[in-house]
């Protein structure tokens, strides 16, 4: 998560929302990272989940995630959980909650959804504090 942190930091300098994540494979190697990059590319998917899932099946060498962990500093939105279910994660570590759009337990629950054909593992409010002060300070800054 610290290193998702990092990421975030970056979004935060370049004028974006500051979110975070990497993807780590099975024996947690890093694979790739990713942070929002929306202003930067004019984009509007380039979420911080999805260029870093892009980046790491082109390191894994297949869309198929399997066994892989996505970290990330705020919870997904519907678009990222989509993306994750899709990738077919096997695990989604996240820190703040987000209750205007989180789709993993705050506003829906896009991954635990059972008529979907993949479930990932979740665990919540890892660095909880510590991500939720990263976006505080930026929208305060605003």
């Amino acid at each position: 998560m610290r290193l998702a942190l990092e990421e975030a930091a970056r979004a935060a300098a370049a004028g974006d929302v500051p979110v975070g994540a990497v993807v780590l494979a099975e024996d947690g190697t890093l694979l790739a990272t990713g942070h929002n990059e929306r202003e930067q590319k004019g984009d509007p998917t380039a979420h911080a989940e999805v260029l870093a899932l892009r980046r790491a099946a082109q390191v894994h060498g297949e869309w198929r995630l399997s066994g892989c962990t996505l970290v990330v500093t705020l919870e997904p939105c519907v678009m990222c959980a989509g993306a994750l279910v899709q990738s077919r994660v096997a695990r989604l570590v996240y820190g703040a909650r987000d209750e205007k759009a989180g789709a993993v337990g705050s506003l829906w629950d896009l991954v635990r959804d059972r008529r979907l054909n993949h479930r990932p593992e979740v665990i919540q409010g890892v660095l909880q504090q510590e991500c939720a002060a990263q976006l505080t300070a930026f929208f305060r800054n605003r």
